[in-house]
């Protein structure tokens, strides 16, 4: 699939920082895999962790609410 985005022509960002991001994003919301993301970025899947790191994205998305419940049930 290809899209075509129209940004302003004031935005300073390089289509390689847009991939980064969008794929940063898409991981947190669990739309893509850590394996899709880091194909979408150009990234190795090591690279994107690490990438991940920088973004204040949590590899892990697991919500408090569940593991507080998982441990009452350990």
């Amino acid at each position: 699939m290809n899209a075509v985005l129209q940004l302003p022509d004031d935005l300073d960002i390089s289509p390689s920082d847009l991939a980064l991001t969008l794929a940063a994003r898409l991981y947190e919301q669990g739309r893509l895999s850590a394996g899709q993301a880091a194909q979408l970025a150009g990234l190795s899947k090591r690279g994107f962790i690490e990438l991940l790191g920088r973004q204040d994205v949590a590899l892990f998305n697991y919500p408090s609410e569940d593991l507080a419940r998982d441990v009452e049930r350990a």
